[in-house]
């Protein structure tokens, strides 16, 4: 591991750094006459580098040698996740599709039907649903997570929905096939830790005014409990124009694909929030090296319970998909399709 401690920092500030390589069985040494690099050798672990990171002399950790975290691609392969008929990493893409919100059963078995016959692997769809106003519709709860485990159960596509409490993890891990962490919540590390320990896959979005680093250290809190089943999203971050409601940060897409084993996907629908640019941007990701996508769909957007805006037709799902399958093959690699299509939807 090699150090950068600050210039000027206290005497009993660098004799901490010191002590610590000493009780973590690190051989030290200085680098340079100034005595600002500091190389360590010995037998690292994740947690190393977090404990130098939090001394007040260490100004950045510019190699972590073997204190490689867990998030770290170093010379692994991909992790593949597989979820349902869906499996993301190592090759293999796959489609998430469904509403924003849960609605009523019916319109939720039109929709699953639908989006299976057209290539999607999951269905998407909140029961729980954070909002910027409280008085915005909220999910239906409970209630939603039983329409989903019905319709899960009639249409046999696996079920991705997401949990804002610790307190709501166990259900609605009963029902989910891959637990999401929203946005909004990436930051909560109870949650985090939560849902790591159900051992389900994991969905992690990246929040929407989060750094890259931030996103793979919400990923290591899950990764902490021995769950390895993680997919990254990227899903847009704040900008400062309105010609779409985020920014899809596709050189993201990219680094993390290098820079992590874990896979990664694009949500097109929340970095667009127009649905008349959902398909270029889920190409856009797509291109960058995404393993797949997380769409929204709804016949009848109008009627949608919250994010209308940004939902796309079930036709435009199709194209959605063949252009996934296209750009799949483009770099060697290949579109899960559900094993039990229905043309009947």
């Amino acid at each position: 591991m090699l150090l950068r401690l600050r210039k000027g920092s206290a005497e009993r500030q660098r004799h901490a750094v010191l002590a610590l390589a000493d009780e973590l069985g690190y051989r030290r040494r200085f680098l340079d006459h100034a005595e600002t690099l500091l190389e360590l050798v010995g037998r690292g672990a994740p947690e190393h580098r977090s404990r130098f990171e939090d001394l007040a002399a260490v100004a950045e950790v510019l190699d972590a040698g073997d204190a490689r975290e867990r998030h770290e691609r170093g010379d692994r392969d991909d992790t593949v996740v597989t979820a349902g008929d869906a499996r993301f990493g190592g090759g293999d893409l796959s489609i998430i599709a469904g509403p924003c919100a849960v609605e009523d059963v019916d319109r939720l078995l039109e929709i699953a039907r639908a989006v299976k016959a057209r290539g999607a692997t999951l269905l998407r769809g909140g029961a729980f649903k954070p909002r910027t106003s409280p008085y915005s519709f909220q999910g239906l709860g409970r209630p939603g997570l039983e329409r989903l485990a019905r319709v899960r159960a009639e249409v046999g596509l696996g079920v991705v929905t997401e949990v804002l409490e610790t307190r709501e993890v166990e259900h609605v891990a009963e029902v989910a096939d891959m637990i999401q962490i929203g946005a909004r919540s990436m930051a909560s590390t109870p949650l985090l830790l939560e849902v790591g320990r159900t051992g389900k896959p994991v969905l992690l979005k990246r929040g929407f005014g989060a750094t890259v680093r931030e996103l793979l250290m919400a990923a290591e809190f899950v990764l902490s409990t021995g769950n390895e089943q993680i997919v990254l999203c990227e899903r847009g971050v704040r900008g400062f124009d309105r010609v779409t409601r985020n920014l899809l940060d596709v050189g993201a897409v990219a680094h993390l694909k290098r820079a992590t084993h874990l896979p990664v996907i694009v949500d097109p629908s929340h970095a667009a929030g127009r649905a008349d640019l959902v398909r270029s941007v889920a190409r856009a990701g797509l291109a960058a090296g995404a393993d797949g996508l997380i769409v929204e769909v709804h016949p009848h957007p109008e009627e949608a319970h919250s994010d209308g805006a940004q939902a796309i037709s079930v036709a435009e799902l199709g194209h959605v998909v063949e252009d996934a399958r296209a750009l799949a093959a483009l770099d060697g690699k290949h579109l899960v399709r559900p094993e039990r299509i229905s043309l009947t939807a």
